[in-house]
C-alpha cells in the first residue's frame, strides 16, 4: 500500500539522497518531498513493515514526526541526521548531481 510518512530532521538534497539510497534495498523506491514541513517520504509498504521502517528512519537520524524522545536521544538523532546528510551530499557529488 502506498503511504506518505512525515519525518523530522530532513533538510536538503543530501538528506533525501541518504534516505533513498540507504532504505532502497529493504523498502524499495522512496520519494522525498522537500517542499513541505515536516518533510514527507512516500513509498509502497505493507502494514507489517511499518515498524521496521520507523526503526530504520530513527537509525539514520530521521524519526517519524510526532514521536517524542528524551533530550539525549533527540540530540543523538540530530547528530546522526547531520552525518547522514553529509554522506548524502558526498554521494551526490560523486554521482555528479
Amino acid at each position: 500500500m502506498k503511504r506518505t510518512i512525515q519525518v523530522e530532521n530532513v533538510k536538503c538534497g543530501g538528506c533525501s539522497s541518504t534516505l533513498t539510497s540507504k532504505l532502497k534495498d529493504e523498502f524499495g523506491e522512496i520519494e522525498v518531498n522537500l517542499e513541505v514541513m515536516p518533510r514527507e517520504i512516500t513509498l509502497d509498504i505493507a502494514d507489517d513493515r511499518i515498524d521496521a521502517l520507523h526503526t530504520a528512519l530513527k537509525g539514520l537520524g530521521y524519526p517519524v514526526s510526532g514521536q517524542s524522545f528524551g533530550f539525549i536521544e533527540d540530540t543523538s538523532m540530530k547528530a546522526k541526521s547531520f552525518v547522514s546528510c553529509a554522506i548524502g551530499k558526498v554521494d551526490n557529488f560523486k554521482e555528479g548531481k
